[in-house]
């Protein structure tokens, strides 16, 4: 790739070299923006028993299938914190990929019950965008993230506020991202 032709997604590094972009910087996070994320992510059995030992999470309605049964759910239920982590981990490549850090999670709801083998996607809004006052190199930005399982139903919601960099071609020349 010697012309200038660029692929989507990525910054040349070289001659006939490229190196794939990883987050965004404050100006290009526009109020009203919709971003979906991709790949969608199958929640696995492994993963779901391994997120309740980590936790201690001895709930009967995740792990105990006939508890299920006796109080109105056909199978256990996976653990909120699993659902919110796999929703909000999908976010990060394409939005906050050179964070420094997050600010706040506000208004979590767990609006559908997820189970083992349901493919959830994930899409973030962006409220809010602004250069931050005490960290004049940093932006500071506000998403609303919605979770989605595999039937479109929206199974959990937050906001998200984060700091991302004012410049984020300095930062990705300093790092090497």
């Amino acid at each position: 790739m010697t012309d200038d032709r660029i692929p989507r997604g990525f910054r040349r590094v070289g001659v006939s070299q490229v190196r794939e972009v990883v987050g965004l910087g404050l100006d290009e996070f526009a109020p009203g923006l919709v971003i979906e994320h991709r790949p969608a992510r199958t929640v696995t059995e492994t993963e779901h028993v391994q997120v309740l030992a980590l936790m201690g999470n001895e709930a009967p309605i995740h792990s105990d299938a006939e508890f299920c049964r006796r109080t109105g759910h056909e199978r256990v239920l996976v653990c909120g914190m699993l659902t919110l982590n796999i929703v909000l981990g999908m976010t990060v490549r394409s939005t906050s990929g050179m964070t420094t850090g997050n600010i706040a999670l506000d208004e979590v709801r767990f609006e559908k019950p997820v189970h083992v083998g349901d493919t959830l996607r994930s899409q973030s809004t962006v409220l809010a965008a602004r250069r931050s006052s005490s960290r004049p190199d940093q932006g500071i930005v506000t998403c609303r993230i919605e979770g989605f399982n595999q039937n479109d139903q929206r199974v959990v919601s937050c906001t998200r506020t984060f700091f991302v960099p004012a410049a984020p071609n300095t930062l990705r020349d300093a790092t090497n991202y």
